[in-house]
């Protein structure tokens, strides 16, 4: 199992899980909770925060452009929402400062070739694919293009499409993360499992992106090898925004990296042995003795 290096932090095997705070565009649109997500991923000692960039007018399908929308500002076309939510130049210089001020990685989601183009001024230590870019084969190229690690998601793709776009991609440079795109999606649907079947088909690191409500499923991941982890973060669950629901909030979020790291620390190398711990309890226990090593 080969590993990949973001920014400072080896990814793989033996390494502690790289923990991924989804900001996408649970900000609404505000430079201020943005930030104050991002205090919250740091509180939590997460490895990475990440946002979302779209140019909408190339992805939002045009059938949806004109669609009515009720909105905290109001009611608005899809497009004009899409605009609404979306840093610009200064906005997003503004975070990348403040991501360096307070020590913590941050990359996106590009959605269509110019953003990708528009995040490398910024010169990310990744990109993120996300699910609903899985197919598009021109981005993927233009990504790879770059040099940079790619961390492929996997969501409502089947194991062809997965295959298709992993051939675009240099495998140096690859995590793939398993996921079900359904927000928020229930424990049957999660298929933790696929996450030993995307280790053994591809022999690169593998992680969990997480849309399900609670957290023993996302630590579950953990134990079944994965070796990133991406949750959304949110201030409050109940803020509006389609993401929001399937969202943790920075509490939860501290929690949830806190039992990551303790499972990781009692998983151990899988070698028996006898700790200095327990030799008084087997003085005071054992009460026959063996004389074989074994």
């Amino acid at each position: 199992m080969q590993k990949l290096k973001i920014g400072s932090r080896w990814i793989g095997d033996g390494e502690p899980s790289f923990i991924i705070a989804e900001i996408g565009i649970n900000h609404n649109g505000s430079l201020e909770t943005a930030k104050r997500l991002i205090d919250a991923a740091v509180l939590a000692s997460c490895d990475a925060v990440k946002f979302q960039k779209r140019t909408p007018e190339l992805s939002v399908p045009p059938e949806q452009r004109n669609v009515m929308r009720e909105t905290p500002w109001g009611n608005m076309t899809y497009m004009e929402y899409r605009y609404r939510v979306e840093f610009d130049e200064a906005a997003y210089s503004q975070i990348d400062h403040y991501c360096r001020e307070r020590g913590i990685l941050w990359f996106a989601s590009p959605w269509d070739v110019p953003s990708v183009d528009f995040l490398e001024q910024f010169q990310p230590p990744c990109y993120k694919v996300a699910s609903a870019s899985l197919t598009d084969a021109e981005m993927l190229r233009h990504i790879n293009a770059l040099g940079r690690p790619v961390i492929l998601s996997t969501g409502m793709s089947t194991i062809d499409q997965i295959q298709e776009a992993v051939q675009l991609i240099d495998t140096s440079k690859l995590a793939i993360m398993h996921t079900t795109s359904t927000y928020p999606c229930p424990p049957e649907e999660l298929n933790l499992n696929m996450i030993r079947t995307l280790r053994e088909m591809y022999k690169v690191p593998v992680g969990y992106s997480g849309h399900e409500t609670g957290l023993q499923t996302t630590v579950a991941a953990v134990v079944l090898g994965a070796n990133l982890i991406e949750r959304h973060i949110t201030l409050d669950r109940a803020m509006w925004g389609s993401d929001q629901a399937a969202s943790v909030e920075p509490q939860g979020f501290s929690r949830l990296v806190r039992d990551i790291r303790t499972v990781e620390l009692a998983l151990g190398d899988g070698q028996k042995r006898v700790y200095d711990s327990e030799l008084p309890i087997m003085k005071k226990l054992r009460r026959v003795a063996t004389s074989s090593a074994n």
